[in-house]
């Protein structure tokens, strides 16, 4: 009795293992059947312990972060506040960097936007922040960039959502 629950044992943890090592993506671990995790993106983690994290399609981050004001297209002079709403995730210790560059492509500002609320959520929470812009700048055009706050480094969680505007 006792060595036939031991062999019945063994025999599942093969499976498993051999049924793990097979799911290479996130698509793979909810076809075989494994938990789907509350999060944003939706992650799927096999017995063994990997976490798959759903891919969002290309770089489509507008269910992510979305900017109020300023508009695409607007005149960015002096002091600027940015004022719009991004999910809990894109954010780490309630901060996440933005960037103004020129046409050119050179950084000629930076900051952090900061949560205005609990940002511990996949929900969206709000968030402001305010960005100087140079007045001797010769570019005439630019981009503000807001970047997803990536703790991790990996370029493989690394998202923006980048905003043309105008200088003049």
């Amino acid at each position: 009795m006792r060595l036939h629950t031991l062999s019945t044992a063994l025999l599942t943890l093969s499976l498993v293992a051999c049924l793990s090592s097979t799911i290479d993506s996130f698509e793979d671990c909810v076809a075989a059947g494994y938990p789907i995790m509350e999060s944003y993106p939706e992650q799927c983690r096999t017995p063994d312990g990997r976490t798959f994290v759903r891919q969002l399609q290309g770089s489509d981050v507008s269910d992510l972060v979305r900017l109020e004001t300023p508009a695409a297209g607007d005149i960015l002079q002096g002091e600027v506040e940015l004022i719009g709403q991004a999910r809990g995730n894109w954010y780490f210790e309630a901060t996440f960097p933005i960037s103004l560059a020129s046409a050119e492509g050179f950084q000629v500002a930076q900051g952090y936007a900061e949560a205005v609320g609990n940002w511990m959520t996949s929900d969206w929470v709000p968030f402001q922040a305010t960005i100087s812009v140079p007045t001797d700048l010769d570019s005439a055009t630019g981009t503000l960039v807001l970047h997803k706050s990536n703790a991790s480094g990996l370029p493989e969680y690394d998202a923006a959502l980048q905003i043309p505007v105008r200088f003049r």
